[in-house]
């Protein structure tokens, strides 16, 4: 009788797990199925590296290679922001915070998390962008530097998470040897504790990336919306998922423009994806690493 119940618990559990590989199958079909015949008509060379996105051109015109630069650009700087900051944080919460502290910072930490994509966009709407024409002397405080401000806000509780579950699977024997041999707290944590869990922070910068390069509320918002390349931080930038969110819903069925955002989408998808399997890859290197360790 257990066994029977166990059975059916296990049969359960892999259905379950079975019908999310469906969807994301399914996801992942219907988006190639849409975009791929963009390509029947336009190269992927003129795709990826063409200058100029006038989709309501007759012809269209579906170069995508501004919006290219500017996910990687506002990825690129939000992360410079968010990496220092998060895994500062988890260090913090981890190494040196009293457990008083501990317990007021860690939730306001995992509070940014749980706010909506909308609530930081209209904060950078309302807050950064003033401040940005008023004391940078932007011509527009929507652009690069207000999107890459809100995208580190938003990864710096997903960054600092992990990190910390990666500093805390440090052995606590390798924090009393250190300290052993005379080496004070803070040589402990930049010389031991750190490189011990490098691999987990590796894997805490990846998904702080992969969020804010598929982050689309936040940069429809703040970024600025001119497909263009951007020439300095204060340039308003159009990156791909805010491309995707102001078009799609003004796109005539199965047009060339409709099959073109779901190019986009792919792009999207094969970047995000590139970012998850390097972090799987450090994730597993790391636990191999301790499993050796031990």
């Amino acid at each position: 009788m257990r066994l029977g119940k166990e059975d059916c618990i296990r049969y359960l559990l892999a259905a379950v797990a079975g019908s999310s590989l469906l969807a994301l199958a399914g996801i992942v079909l219907f988006l190639f199925l849409e975009g791929l015949p963009l390509f029947s008509t336009h190269s992927p060379l003129d795709f990826l590296g063409g200058m100029l996105w006038y989709p309501t051109e007759d012809p269209g015109l579906f170069g995508i290679f501004p919006l290219l630069v500017a996910s990687l650009a506002v990825t690129a700087l939000s992360s410079l922001l968010a990496v220092p900051l998060g895994v500062m944080t988890a260090v913090y919460l981890n190494e040196l915070a009293p457990p008083a502290a501990r317990r007021i910072i860690k939730p306001f930490v995992e509070l940014l998390a749980a706010l909506p994509s909308v609530v930081l966009g209209f904060l950078g709407m309302v807050v950064v962008a003033p401040f940005l024409q008023d004391y940078l002397g932007a011509a527009s405080g929507l652009n690069l530097l207000n999107a890459a401000l809100v995208l580190a806000i938003m990864s710096v509780p997903t960054i600092c998470s992990v990190s910390e579950d990666a500093l805390h699977a440090v052995p606590r024997s390798l924090r009393e040897a250190s300290l052993a041999l005379g080496a004070t707290r803070w040589q402990t944590i930049y010389r031991v504790v750190v490189p011990a869990a490098l691999s987990g922070i590796g894997t805490a910068v990846m998904l702080g990336m992969s969020r804010a390069i598929g982050e689309t509320m936040v940069v429809l918002m703040v970024a600025g919306g001119a497909a263009m390349l951007p020439e300095s931080l204060l340039d308003p930038v159009r990156p791909m998922p805010a491309s995707i969110a102001a078009e799609m819903a003004e796109t005539p069925f199965r047009s060339e423009h409709y099959h073109a955002l779901f190019a986009i989408g792919i792009v999207l998808f094969l970047l995000t994806l590139a970012f998850n399997i390097v972090a799987s890859r450090i994730a597993e290197k790391h636990r191999m690493a301790g499993s050796s360790g031990l």
